[in-house]
């Protein structure tokens, strides 16, 4: 047993029950107890990113359709706030707080059960031997054995940038800050940061670009406020189908010959371009001032959200060792979280300087986005490299 890895997932379902029993305390507050909201809050984000970064790791159960339940795990967390819309809706068809909290802490004794009943004690590797099982005893026995045939059968190969998609042995297997310092990760981070920021910034400039456009119409500012509160609750549908776009085109290139790892690196490309591309038209669509295309706005702002959380988790799991994704898929988002800070410097311009008008920083933060596309681009370069060294050993 690993105690490393069995104090993270204790950890994880802790921090949920926390998070539930926060909120349950929230609930009950009066003007006395407001300061639990900071608790409550605090609880809440840090029990959900450890909740959902310790539960991806499941799409290796699914083989060839890892990418989409990946992303379909993002894609329920971006939508959970629509349990507080159907809490809302109960209380008022008369359902007390009191009920609907109390019952949501009983359900966190599922994700206990779960823990000791179904999950593994260390982290699940990909590719799964034939005879991988799951519950009590999940890899028990058959893991030992994968991995040292998995290392004799790859005694002998050497990229720059593997090993992507497998656990092989200790010796090849790339260490945790060889993957952190690796062009890779930095891009990565990049790539999220950038379009972090640009979210964050148009959410906290939302309600003002709205009462400006609106000229201060509250009910047209509200109806537009509604529209947005709808599209957000939509991450769950939108986000799979970025992990079964790349399933599915992962599946076409390795039918036509490709290597797995190949095959890997070009559906990832298309899948970080094709957010780059969905960034760029939401903040170029944000920038303009015109109050009908904000609907349009809302649409491709939730999608493009979508898209990015899933991919991110679906690039780190493909090219680097299972065994640091935890690690590296929680410091690359508190990294980018640190850089999306800039957002308040961003704020304080546009409330001073430029007189509540975002206009002009909202074209900056389009430009910037503009970074987005380097690490497709470089993702890119790499996969023809190893096509180049795949087609000169073959040849010789």
């Amino acid at each position: 047993m690993s105690f490393t890895t069995w104090f993270e997932i204790e950890t994880c379902r802790t921090l949920r029950f926390l998070y539930t029993m926060g909120t349950l305390m929230v609930a009950f507050l009066t003007a006395a107890l407001s300061n639990l909201l900071f608790t409550a809050l605090s609880l809440l984000s840090a029990g959900d990113i450890v909740f959902v970064m310790t539960n991806m790791q499941v799409g290796n159960l699914f083989g060839s359709h890892r990418s989409t339940v990946i992303t379909l795990y993002n894609g329920a967390v971006d939508s959970s706030s629509a349990l507080f819309l159907v809490i809302k809706l109960l209380h008022e068809s008369g359902i007390s707080f009191h009920s609907s909290f109390l019952f949501l802490s009983a359900c966190s004794v599922i994700h206990l059960l779960r823990t000791f009943f179904l999950l593994p004690r260390d982290y699940i590797l990909y590719p799964l031997p034939d005879d991988y099982t799951y519950g009590i005893t999940c890899g028990k026995s058959e893991t030992l054995s994968f991995e040292q045939k998995t290392a004799k059968g790859n005694a002998e190969t050497t990229t720059e940038e593997m090993p992507l998609n497998m656990d092989i042995s200790v010796k090849q297997e790339k260490s945790f800050c060889e993957c952190l310092m690796s062009r890779f990760f930095v891009l990565q981070l990049l790539w999220l940061s950038v379009m972090h920021l640009r979210h964050y910034f148009f959410i906290g400039t939302l309600n003002p670009m709205l009462q400006q456009l609106a000229e201060g119409d509250p009910s047209l500012v509200s109806q537009y406020t509604n529209a947005f509160a709808i599209t957000q609750l939509c991450g769950v549908l939108c986000a799979p189908w970025n992990g079964l776009f790349m399933d599915r085109h992962k599946g076409k290139l390795i039918a036509a010959g490709e290597s797995e790892q190949e095959a890997d690196l070009r559906a990832s490309v298309l899948s970080l371009l094709l957010t780059a591309l969905q960034c760029l038209v939401f903040s170029v669509c944000a920038s303009i001032p015109y109050l009908p295309l904000q609907y349009f706005t809302f649409v491709v702002q939730v999608l493009n959200r979508s898209f990015l959380y899933g991919g991110n988790a679906t690039f780190i799991s493909k090219a680097f060792p299972s065994c640091h994704f935890g690690k590296l898929f929680g410091l690359v988002m508190a990294l980018s979280a640190v850089i999306s800070l800039l957002q308040y410097p961003c704020f304080a311009l546009v409330n001073g300087s430029l007189d509540g008008n975002p206009l002009y920083v909202n074209i900056g933060l389009t430009v910037l986005s503009l970074l987005a596309f380097i690490h497709p681009l470089s993702v890119f370069l790499h996969r023809r490299r190893l096509a180049s060294q795949r087609a000169i050993s073959t040849s010789s």
